[in-house]
């Protein structure tokens, strides 16, 4: 089981690493690469796997489910916890919901249990990512605009997919596998620039990041464990409902936070040593899952 932990873990943060290594003697113009990342590959690669007709989506409607139990219930569960300890519930709990699905979700679940993986990564990418832009910047700025958000490539690669998806509509071949390939290169280049965000990590608030990186993993996992009962989830979908459950602060929320201007620092804090967390966490969380998937297979 290490081996098995180790080979899906070294990758990502191989790949991480090299970011930060290249970062810290280039310089890259991180912002242009994340825009064409979330503009372009991101949305290719949602659509590819939503229209993919290989994908049956009503078979991961409980999963999406979890996940938005998931998002939203670590809110309403830290939101106490939060306001007794005195902290700015603006800056705080958006990135103990929001978790790094794309960054570092999509990459561990591949790694971990293959192509077959790749339904079940997208649908909890997409979950989280429809959350953030929707109630997360509500939370943010309650006069976000609608319109606004659903001009987001990664939106309308969503409808654009499901509608493709639930019709029936048959794709070429080598439109697929184009697209598939466009999609690719999004799962490397979300590590590589995490890598590159963690050479931004302020320790001056480091307390509320540690209890960050402590409370966001937590609050999830409590929440995934009477949820993968509930929902009848097992097999491969269980398994990455507890992997997402367990997954630091997504990247996004500092770049969120400082177009809001909404204490960009202690966000930066709470997310990069939330990552830096993972470190501990995602072994652990591997650790149990595999157990869990292997004892369900000899079962």
């Amino acid at each position: 089981m290490t081996a098995q932990i180790l080979a899906t873990l070294l990758p990502v943060f191989l790949i991480a690493g090299c970011g930060t290594l290249y970062g810290r003697f280039r310089s890259p113009d991180i912002a242009t690469l994340n825009t064409l990342n979330m503009e372009l590959f991101v949305p290719m690669l949602v659509f590819a796997v939503l229209a993919d007709g290989q994908a049956p989506l009503e078979e991961y409607a409980g999963l999406a489910l979890g996940g938005v139990v998931v998002v939203l219930g670590s809110g309403l569960v830290l939101w106490p916890l939060v306001r007794w300890l005195g902290l700015e519930v603006k800056t705080f709990l958006p990135p103990m919901m929001f978790n790094n699905s794309g960054n570092m979700g999509i990459p561990l679940l591949l790694l971990a249990f293959g192509e077959a993986a790749l339904p079940a990564a997208v649908v909890l990418f997409i979950v989280e990512m429809l959350l953030h832009f929707t109630v997360g910047l509500w939370m943010l700025s309650p006069g976000s605009s609608l319109l606004r958000i659903l001009r987001l490539p990664i939106v309308l690669a969503t409808f654009a997919g499901l509608a493709v998806n639930l019709l029936g509509l048959p794709l070429p071949g080598w439109l697929l596998e184009a697209l598939h390939m466009l999609g690719g290169v999004c799962i490397p280049l979300l590590l590589f620039a995490l890598g590159v965000r963690m050479l931004d990590i302020d320790f001056s608030d480091w307390k509320t990041g540690l209890l960050g990186a402590v409370l966001c993993p937590l609050s999830g996992l409590v929440l995934a464990a009477p949820l993968v009962w509930w929902l009848g989830l097992s097999g491969l979908q269980a398994a990455a409902l507890w992997v997402f459950a367990a997954l630091p602060p997504a990247v996004l929320n500092y770049l969120v936070a400082e177009q809001y201007r909404q204490e960009p620092h202690k966000v930066a804090s709470l997310v990069l040593i939330g990552n830096l967390g993972s470190l501990v966490v995602m072994p652990v969380v591997l650790a149990l899952v595999f157990a869990h998937v292997q004892a369900g297979v000899g079962g």
